[in-house]
Parts: C-alpha cells; structure tokens; sequence
C-alpha cells in the first residue's frame, strides 16, 4: 500500500501482519482488523471459501440477468436516472457505479472503460452474483449480510484477486422496508476517496424516496420533522395513509420514528399519532397545498407537517366578482407549476372560468377569448409570468367546456429530466428499454383521450419531443416508444409558458410549424402588479386562510391594502397567498386585524415599486420608536444622545409600563414581537 503517513504506514503493517495471522495461522486478532471485515471473514471461511481463488465470471448468473433485471424493474426505472447522475459526479475517475438485486447479482453498472476492463477480470459487472457466500467479503455481498453501509478497502477483500478494489455499497430499502437491491461504487483502492460512502448513502436515500412515492402515488403522503428547517430534505419522515387515515407505509426515517415512539402491537394511523382529526387536517391542506402545518402528537411534543400526493380540492368561490361580502375562498391561483405529471377529473363543484373573474378588465379580456372557443378544435396557450395562475386558467377552462366530465391531464415539460420526457408524454410497451415495466406505461397524451392535455412550460420541451408532439397533434395518433402501433386519440390542448416563444422560434429552440399549431388562440394572463382588483383578490385569500386558521373572522388595515395595491409582487398571487398565509399565523389569540407588524420584514426591503412604500415602522419615524403616548410614556429625545440608545430608552420605558409583557409592548410600539426580542437582546 503507499501511504504519506507514518500512522497510516503503521496502521497498513499491522493490518497486513493481522491478515497474515488469519489467512496462514487461523488465528482471529484483535487488532489491525476492523470488526465487521473480520465478522465477515470468519463467516467467508466457516464456508469454506479459497481467499487465493480468483474470481470469476458466473455463466449461470448472466444466463439469468435478463430475468434478474424483469424481477427489479421497480428498482432498475428508479435507479437508472440516479446512477446517471452519480457517474457524471466522479467521472474520469477510474470508478464504477453499480446496481445489484437484493441477493447480490448485479443487474446494472456504468464507469469509466479503463476500469470496466479490469473490473471484467473479475466478473465485477451485471450478470455476476457478488454474495458473501460466493465471492468473499466484498461491499456489495457484506453490505447484504450485515444489512448496513459497509466500505471493504484493497485486501479488506477476502479472495486476493480482489485486493485492488476499493467498494462503498450500501443496503436499498423498499418502500414496504425490504430489501430490494444495493447500491455501489467501486474503484482502483489507490484512488480511493474519502468521501465515497458518503455519496452513496445520499444516492441511495434520494433513491429510497422515489421508491416510496411511486409505491403509494394514490395515497396520501404525510412528510414531518422536527424541524421545519427539514421538511423538503432527504432527512425528512414520510407515511402513507388510507383515505381513512390508516398507515400504508413509511419510508426509513419515519419507521426508525416510530418505532422508537410506538409501542409494540399497537395500531398505527394518523389519529394515534397525532392530537389534531386527519379529516380536519386533509381539509386544511386541500386548500392550501404544500401548506407547512405545526401539529401537536398524543404524546406530547410538536412536528411539523406537509400533506402531499393528493388530489386538489377547489372550494367554488362566489360567483359575483363584485360582492366582497360573500368572498368565500379563493382557489389557489398561484399554482401554475404543475406536477411533472398528474391527473384529475372534473366532478362536482370546480373552479370555471365565470367564478375566475373578480372585475380586472384585463382578466375578463382574456376569460371572455377563452369562453369562445371552447369545444372547438382550438389549441390555447395560455402566457404570463410565474405565478400568476396559469394552470388554474386551464383547468377552469376545462371544467367549463363540453370535456368537463373527462380527464385533465396536466404535464410540466420543464420538470421531467430530457431523458424521461418521451416516455412519459407517449409512454412506452414493455422491454422498450432498461427498467422498463413489463407491463408496459400509458403516456400523458393517451391518458387525456376524451379530456384537456395540459403542457406546462412547453417552451421547456426538447426539439427531439417537439416534433413528436407535431405529428400527434396533425395525425391525431400517438405511438408509444417500442411500438410500431399508434393509438387514435381525442383531446384539447391547452399549453402554457412564461417564455416569449416567438423569440425562442427566432433563435432556434422552439419549432416555427409546432408554434403555429400550439398558437392559434393566446390569452395573456396579467401579473398582479397590473391588476385592479387587488382588494378582491386578497379579501378571498384572507377569506380561505382565515378559515383554515379555525373560522376566525380576520380583516386587514387600510395601510397594509393600500401597501398591498402599489406592492411590485415578483412572485404574483403565489406570492401574496404566502404573505397573507404567514399574517395570520403571526395574529395573537386577541388580535383579529393584520398590521404593518404581522408582515414579513423582507417584503419592505425587497419592494422596488414605489419609493414611498410602507417600510419598516421603525424606519418610517423621525425617531427610533413610534412615541408610546397611548401608554402614558413621553420620551424626550436628547441633544447629543446616539440614536439607538433613545431606542433602548423606550423599549425599557414601556416594557415597565406593560409589566414586561412583549407582546403588548410590540404594539404600542408598532414593531413585530421578533424585532422587540431581538432589540431586548441587546439590552441583556
């Protein structure tokens, strides 16, 4: 081994004297070895395994890896895209990324071909079964036996013929907590990084979860942490539950949770978890997707919580776009970025085009162009900037058409990787390719057959796909890949993006003949800062989170609408659902109207529309503080006294006042609770 280090030198010695001892005197030392290789050897020679054979290929193994890759084609589709991404990060290397099925054969591997050489040698590729019991302690087969992450260096190896490897494999769990394959990456042992392992363990939790979606894509997914910090990460817990609340699964975050919390025997589901009803909850997040909800559990203590994978529930709103009394709750109009792929049918009380308009005359130009071609073969693109609400446009403008009973199909092209694109849009027959299902995938096109195919970001799309996309919408057939039968298919498009596509024919990325087709009618949907029923608009938000806050009757003050009226809003109405959301979780049980101090802080800084606007309270006073007349308190300012002690003067004069109450001192001083606590901070 070549080492810089006289420790590692050291350490090198005494682990090549231990082997020695192992190998040639059967003695088991204590020292040089770590504990798991020596587990593992002892278990390689209570078999009777040669550590001088060489490996060599498994004939039987590669006459089966065809079977192999059928049995796990779960695991190879989700795979393929992660080891893809894996590869690119240590390519050039000398290193390979490998895929084996749950008793160890390898069914997929990509590297660097100097390396794909000399691993060949020995049989170190798909087709050859690298179990413990087979090949010695190696990572792939030990990290099966050991059920853990394991890393076995250079002749760490039991059989020498593998001594010049370098394996980090660790364990890949199924979403029912099985084991359904391992994950590796392995290496020349003299360009060994340190950082490996830990490369593959993130792969492999990202890999987790995309198997724990795709196994409950029906259900309800709860994701929670401890921290809401977490939520979004791969550290995050995830449970599926029934309609009814009834725990389906749990990825491996979440079963450690539970089992840690849970007794033994006991029926698991939401409402044992948790104090707050999973009918209530599910409401709450219907109506407000990807809302981040704090909820307390029946054994003390809080998590916080995203409700996910579940289909939208429109609440219709009132029909008179002029009636405030009756606002009702607002859709939720900022979420234009759709799944990269979802259905949902139109059935009950849904949003239309009617209940959209609320009087901004660009908005009802746009509704009134709509209205007109529906049930007509009219594609309709749909234009403006993010947030504005542009998926909620065509799916009103599917449920008000004659297509309303069937399927609205929504596919956001700028969300699904280039490489999964064609199969997801015509989808695919069996064995079209690698991880391919045998049964085969119903694309997005075929599934929207009777109902609206809605393209988000279709300016996203590769030209490969765009001019596939041409001939489906002239032949009106689509051919999934692997087949040479095409499918007669009935649908209306509606397209979406919030590019200029006339420029993007210009300069080559989107086809002129498919801009033709795709552009026969377009409605601009007009951003926030440009429309004149503001009031409107935020008093059926206030409406809907007032409601979801516990029915709490909740107005906003004439400074904060008149701030909301000439605010820019870049992020449009998702922008303004998110402000108003965050006000009326910062309401004190006692307060029931939204003020400069329940907004976000940043909204002022960030705000380029008007120099005039309503800014901090405290930057807004000549002086430091609002003067606090409503307590009694007169606070003189002082010839030659720095401006910030004047500040802490009035903090400590009115906290008096207040009994040290902070949050009545905040209001009679016109600042939010978090500044007072971090001005008190100072004077600590």
């Amino acid at each position: 081994m070549s080492l810089t280090s006289d420790g590692r030198e050291t350490r090198a010695q005494r682990f090549l004297v231990s082997r020695r001892e192992f190998f040639e005197r059967g003695d088991c030392p204590e020292d040089g070895v770590g504990s798991l290789i020596m587990r593992s050897w002892q278990r390689c020679r209570d078999r009777g395994l040669n550590h001088s054979a060489k490996g060599e290929a498994d004939a039987a193994g590669r006459a089966s890896l065809s079977e192999s890759r059928e049995r796990n084609a779960l695991i190879l589709e989700q795979a393929s895209g992660v080891m893809e991404h894996v590869f690119e990060q240590i390519r050039s290397s000398g290193s390979l990324v490998i895929l084996s099925d749950p008793e160890g054969c390898i069914i997929h591997s990509l590297g660097d071909p100097d390396f794909v050489d000399r691993a060949n040698r020995v049989a170190l590729q798909p087709g050859a079964c690298w179990n413990e019991a087979l090949r010695g302690t190696n990572a792939i087969g030990t990290a099966i036996a050991e059920k853990r992450p394991v890393e076995v260096l250079g002749l760490e190896h039991y059989l020498e013929g593998n001594g010049f490897l370098s394996c980090s494999a660790v364990p890949v769990m199924a979403a029912d907590g099985s084991l359904c394959g391992v994950l590796d990456i392995s290496s020349d042992h003299r360009v060994h990084q340190r950082h490996t392992l830990g490369l593959v363990k993130l792969s492999v939790q990202l890999l987790e979860k995309r198997l724990f979606e795709s196994a409950y894509s029906g259900g309800i997914l709860v994701a929670f942490h401890e921290r809401p910090e977490y939520l979004g990460s791969l550290q995050e817990g995830v449970i599926a539950l029934s309609p009814d609340g009834e725990l389906l699964g749990a990825n491996t975050v979440a079963r450690d949770w539970l089992t840690a919390r849970v007794c033994e025997g006991d029926a698991i589901g939401f409402n044992t978890i948790f104090a707050q009803g999973f009918r209530r909850i599910i409401d709450k997040a219907s109506s407000a997707p990807s809302t981040m909800l704090k909820l307390s559990m029946r054994r003390g203590g809080d998590l916080y919580v995203q409700v996910r994978s579940m289909r939208p529930l429109v609440v219709p709103i009132s029909r008179d776009a002029n009636d405030d009394r009756d606002a009702g709750r607002l859709p939720r109009v900022g979420s234009d970025a759709a799944q990269p792929g979802r259905q949902t049918e139109a059935r009950g009380a849904r949003i239309t085009l009617e209940s959209l308009a609320t009087g901004d005359p660009a908005l009802g130009r746009a509704l009134d162009r709509a209205r007109r071609v529906q049930g007509k073969d009219i594609p309709l693109l749909v234009q403006g900037e993010s947030g504005v609400g542009k998926e909620l446009f065509a799916q009103a403008f599917h449920n008000s058409g004659p297509r309303a009973s069937g399927p609205f199909v929504a596919l956001n092209c700028a969300a699904v990787p280039e490489t999964l694109i064609e199969s997801e849009l015509f989808g695919y027959v069996g064995g079209a390719f690698t991880g391919a299902r045998r049964e085969g995938a119903m694309g997005r096109i075929q599934q929207a057959h009777g109902g609206t195919l809605f393209l988000d970001e279709i300016g996203d799309m590769p030209l490969g796909m765009q001019a596939r996309l041409l001939r489906v919408l002239q032949e009106r057939r689509v051919t999934p890949v692997g087949s040479l039968k095409s499918i007669p298919v009935d649908i209306a498009l509606v397209c979406a993006t919030h590019r200029i596509l006339s420029d993007a024919v210009a300069n080559g990325t989107f086809r002129e003949d498919l801009y033709y087709r795709v552009n026969s009618l377009t409605v601009c949907l007009p951003p926030l800062r440009r429309r004149t029923d503001i009031r409107v608009i935020v008093r059926r938000i206030l409406a809907s989170e007032a409601a979801d806050a516990g029915g709490r009757e909740v107005t906003i003050g004439d400074e904060v609408m008149r701030f909301f009226e000439r605010h820019s809003w870049p992020g449009n109405i998702r922008q303004l659902q998110n402000v108003i959301r965050v006000a009326v979780a910062l309401l004190d049980p006692d307060e029931d109207e939204i003020l400069p101090i329940h907004l976000p802080e940043e909204l002022f800084a960030s705000d380029p529309a008007d120099d005039r606007k309503m800014g901090d309270p405290v930057q807004q006073q000549p002086e430091a503080f609002p003067e606090p007349q409503a307590a009694g308190i007169a606070v003189a300012m002082v010839r030659g006294t720095r401006l910030d002690q004047v500040e802490l003067d009035a903090i400590n004069a009115v906290m008096r006042e207040v009994g040290g109450n902070v949050s009545a001192a905040a209001r009679v001083l016109g600042v939010s609770r978090n500044r007072l606590y971090r001005k008190l901070g100072r004077l600590n």
